[in-house]
């Protein structure tokens, strides 16, 4: 059994894994439990990531543990490539979505939408491929893209910024013409958003074919709403197999981070024990 464990500011949520299929996910643990979680559980290696901790952090929380673990940091060998010119800068959640999306489409150029606190959109190329020089096959690659404030921020933002917008949050999909402040302010931000994502759909569209992937706490209420959806496939418990390549659908995959750190995992310890 392996773990990947996602951290944030106060609680994680954790992955349990059997090889490829991702048999458990837990969420709102506390940080102070997750030795005995997982040891509960009988993980026999983990990787640790967070976007708010750094590494001497992770270390420190993690030193006794009975497990076999992995930090990942900007160092951490990925089965992918990152063209990015500030590597050390970049979240692991992004490289991990990254990482997940090209395990799952592995002949296909992948537009990740991360709809969270922040919008993250991350492009995945398969075109432009660097031919390694040990004998593995060929890596896709990260490329970059686009952070965005998300939909807490934007509402926060008019309320913080101005002087008479009030705090409001979303009610559903608004009608694009707002009656009062209050339903002016959601248009404004649920159908700026929805306005914002189609259009970056269509944009990245031009650069080829790829898979559109949506993740993020914030994916699921806006999928009504995405150009072409199709949401039949929800990848959670019971990852098997490649989902089929379909450059016209967005798929839901909520997962993704988890999917991605634990190919990362997978492919460290492989790393270890191949000769």
């Amino acid at each position: 059994m392996f773990g990947v464990v996602d951290i944030g500011n106060t609680f994680a949520k954790i992955g349990l894994f059997e090889g490829d299929e991702l048999v458990e996910v837990s969420t709102g643990l506390e940080i102070e439990a997750l030795d005995d979680f997982l040891s509960l559980k009988k993980v026999k290696k983990a990787l640790i990531s967070s976007v708010t901790k750094n590494q001497q952090e992770l270390e420190a929380i993690f030193e006794q543990v009975t497990f076999d673990k992995l930090i990942l940091t900007p160092s951490t060998t990925l089965p992918i490539e990152k063209d990015y010119e500030t590597p050390e800068t970049l979240g692991s959640d992004r490289v991990a979505a990254a990482v997940g999306a090209n395990f799952l489409y592995p002949e296909c150029n992948c537009l990740i939408i991360d709809m969270g606190t922040a919008i993250k959109y991350d492009y995945v190329s398969i075109e432009n491929k660097y031919v390694p020089t040990d004998g593995e096959k060929r890596k896709g690659v990260f490329c970059g893209g686009i952070i965005s404030p998300g939909m807490r921020i934007r509402f926060e933002s008019l309320h913080t910024f101005t002087k008479r917008l009030p705090l409001v949050s979303a009610d559903g999909i608004p009608h694009l013409i707002g009656k009062n402040t209050i339903t002016c302010i959601q248009s404004g931000v649920v159908n700026g958003i929805i306005a914002e994502v189609n259009g970056m759909i269509e944009n990245y569209s031009k650069l080829g074919k790829c898979q559109v992937i949506l993740c993020g706490g914030d994916a699921s209420f806006f999928e009504s709403q995405i150009k072409k959806p199709n949401f039949a496939r929800s990848f959670e418990i019971g990852l098997t197999e490649n989902p089929p390549i379909d450059d016209t659908k967005i798929e839901l995959i909520p997962n993704l981070v988890l999917i991605g750190l634990n190919r990362i995992l997978i492919y460290n310890v492989e790393k270890l024990t191949t000769p």
